[in-house]
């Protein structure tokens, strides 16, 4: 069954009728498709209607579905010949980094990204996709290999930020964190990162520092969680909508500001509800941009890269 949000309880009645005349057909002779037909309509307009004009808390909202397509969904519907590779040959193999080689259309890369879980069981052996330093080590390490090999790096993002635990800072999260993206930026390879769901922090930084940054259409990517700055600024965090609005986190707010390169329309009603199309569609929209860097002198790829985000933010 299709959970559904807070805003979208207008639909959630809409398909509940649907499913219930299904029922009534099914027990009798009843011929209902007509009736069943024009709701379907009314289910269709009606989420046009509320997606076109989502604020950025229902965004947030969104972003955060739990039926929304996660990294290892990316990669198993668009890399072939995927072999996984673990660990940070210093610590240990943190399961919210998922990572390693195969092919994408053709083409020969490493893959690296932050990975929620489908399951409850799955989201809390994976910290719910927030990484401790090995996890960034791990990355990092991938990245390097990658560097080596004159692979392409894509990247995969969906995480609200590092691991916020004692053991993580004890063993040096801010600097495995910085490491990263300085191997980000350092690579001659190119680099593709996509914002899946929730971008958070320096957690998502780490692995989204490449020559090209993709959102899809209703992904999230700030410097801290609505309700985190909301606790700082209001001293509340009920006040989160009222931050998700102020930070411009949305896909839309980022695109005008430079931040990213490229927006990926999902499928109406949010990719959760359609996440084969979803990836689909990012998957081509990846290849585009891949394409386009493939071949290119590796010192060129990594000035480029540097200057990229060095730009952002400057003033005129």
């Amino acid at each position: 069954m299709h959970q559904f949000l807070d805003f979208e309880k207008p639909i959630a009645d809409l398909e509940g009728k649907i499913e219930e005349l299904r029922h009534l057909s099914s027990d009798g002779d009843l011929n209902i498709a007509e009736e069943v037909s024009k709701l379907e309509v009314k289910v269709e307009r009606q989420l046009r209607t509320t997606y076109q004009r989502l604020t950025a808390w229902q965004k947030v909202q969104v972003a955060r579905h739990p039926g929304r397509p996660h990294a290892q969904a990316a990669i198993d519907r668009l890399i072939e010949e995927f072999v996984p590779l673990a660990g940070d040959r210093s610590f240990a193999d943190d399961l919210a980094i998922v990572g390693g080689v195969g092919r994408f259309k053709g083409r020969s890369v490493v893959v690296i990204g932050t990975e929620k879980g489908a399951t409850t069981e799955e989201r809390v052996r994976r910290s719910f996709g927030m990484a401790r330093p090995e996890g960034y080590r791990k990355a990092r390490r991938l990245m390097q290999f990658a560097d080596r090999f004159g692979l392409p790096i894509l990247t995969f993002v969906d995480t609200a930020g590092a691991y916020p635990g004692v053991d993580a800072e004890a063993r040096g999260q801010a600097e495995a964190i910085a490491r990263a993206i300085e191997t980000c930026l350092d690579v001659r390879v190119p680099l593709v990162a996509t914002i899946l769901g929730e971008g958070g922090s320096g957690g998502a930084v780490a692995l989204a520092s490449g020559n090209r940054v993709l959102m899809l259409e209703h992904a999230i990517y700030s410097v801290i969680s609505p309700e985190g700055c909301a606790s700082i600024l209001w001293r509340s965090a009920e006040h989160a909508k009222d931050a998700a609005e102020a930070m411009k986190m949305t896909a839309q707010d980022l695109e005008k500001l430079g931040v990213i390169d490229a927006i990926v329309p999902e499928p109406l009603g949010g990719a959760h509800r359609e996440p084969e199309q979803a990836l689909d569609a990012l998957g081509a929209a990846i290849d585009s941009h891949l394409s386009a860097l493939v071949g290119r002198d590796g010192g060129q790829l990594r000035a480029e890269r540097r200057d990229k985000f060095l730009e952002i933010g400057a003033a005129e």
